[in-house]
Formats: C-alpha cells, sequence, structure tokens
C-alpha cells in the first residue's frame, strides 16, 4: 500500500494568552492568512524535563485540526496573521 503524503495548512500566530484557570497554562491561537480557520494550542509554561519549548511564527497544521473562525474574529485573525506574517520568517521564534 503507497503512502499518501497529508496536506497541510500553514497556520500564523496571532495571540498568545494565559489559562483563566490555570495560571501554568499558555493558549497559543494560529491563523490561516484570510482569518477562516484556527488552531488553538494549549501547553503548559513549566517543563519537568527542562526541555526548552519555542513559539514559531507559524506552523503547518493538518486540516483536520483546524476550527472555523467566529465571524466576529475573522477579519482581527486575518490581519494578526498577515501582520506576523510580513514580520517573521515561519520558524522564527517568538
Amino acid at each position: 500500500m503507497a503512502e499518501t503524503a497529508t496536506e497541510t495548512v500553514r497556520v500564523w500566530l496571532v495571540e498568545r494568552t494565559y489559562g483563566d484557570d490555570e495560571l501554568n497554562i499558555v493558549i497559543l491561537t494560529y491563523a490561516t492568512p484570510d482569518g477562516e480557520r484556527y488552531l488553538r494550542k494549549e501547553r503548559a509554561l513549566t517543563s519537568f524535563t527542562g526541555a526548552k519549548r519555542e513559539t514559531t511564527a507559524a506552523i503547518d497544521a493538518d486540516p483536520a485540526n483546524l476550527g472555523e473562525t467566529p465571524p466576529e474574529d475573522r477579519e482581527y485573525f486575518a490581519d494578526a496573521a498577515s501582520r506576523t506574517a510580513e514580520k517573521y520568517d515561519p520558524e522564527e521564534t517568538l
């Protein structure tokens, strides 16, 4: 059986916030340049392994993991994603 390549979608960092209930959680929101779809990632600020976890300007995401952006957030996400894409290379850490 031949392997098929999974198509990915590039999404750009639009927000970095801290969890309301959990102070040690950072929430990263990435969006497509048109603001139509987004990906939210949560991760702990602390690591027991001591491994450094960097946040890049963009990531390539599986389309199945993207949500539809609420209409009221689309313009903001599109503007923020465009600014990030213009200012940073995808692999650049922020």
